[in-house]
């Protein structure tokens, strides 16, 4: 899950969900990673350490703050997650991965809505849901490799075909135009 760390980005209703997914899978089924920096909010982090902790999640749950590569973040990933609880006006994160051909899971508000395709380039979830969530994590998780690829690639053709530099200038001056007339 990357994103900085701040409440409205989901982390909490993330942590949520894979403690229900470590409830239905069992302790050492998978690995998490919430990838961002607190930005100097170190009480929301030490929030989220706690219920990581509360939730006996140490092993399942990673935090890091930084990191230099994205690119290779997404890469070694099998799942990404934006689990924001308020909409994103346009939610760079599922197009990241989608781009790198990665199963994205993100919450049905904002900009994911525009940008995936529910159930061909990813999966949207209830916002503000961890159970809605959880369920698609645990689908994510237990999908054969066929059908992930394939997603993914998708998910690239998608992102090429609505994000590709030509088309967004077009779109820009497009709008520019109506709005000058």
């Amino acid at each position: 899950m990357p994103g900085r760390l701040t409440s409205w980005k989901g982390q909490e209703l993330f942590i949520e969900a894979i403690n229900l997914v470590k409830i239905e899978l069992g302790y050492e089924a998978f690995h998490a990673v919430i990838l961002g920096n607190d930005q100097g909010r170190d009480l929301y982090k030490k929030k989220l350490i706690r219920l990581t902790e509360q939730y006996h999640l140490k092993n399942q749950i990673k935090f890091i703050d930084h990191c230099e590569d994205m690119a290779l973040a997404y890469k070694v990933s099998d799942i990404i997650i934006s689990a924001s609880i308020e909409p994103e006006a346009f939610g760079r994160v599922a197009v990241e991965a989608q781009s790198m051909e990665k199963l994205i899971i993100a919450s049905n508000i904002g900009g994911s809505n525009e940008t995936i395709i529910d159930e061909k380039t990813g999966f949207l979830f209830k916002s503000g849901d961890a159970e809605s969530l959880s369920k698609k994590i645990i689908h994510g998780l237990t999908m054969d490799e066929t059908s992930i690829n394939l997603m993914g690639k998708e998910g690239r053709n998608n992102i090429i075909k609505k994000f590709n530099v030509e088309k967004m200038c077009f779109s820009t001056y497009s709008e520019y135009k109506r709005l000058l007339n």
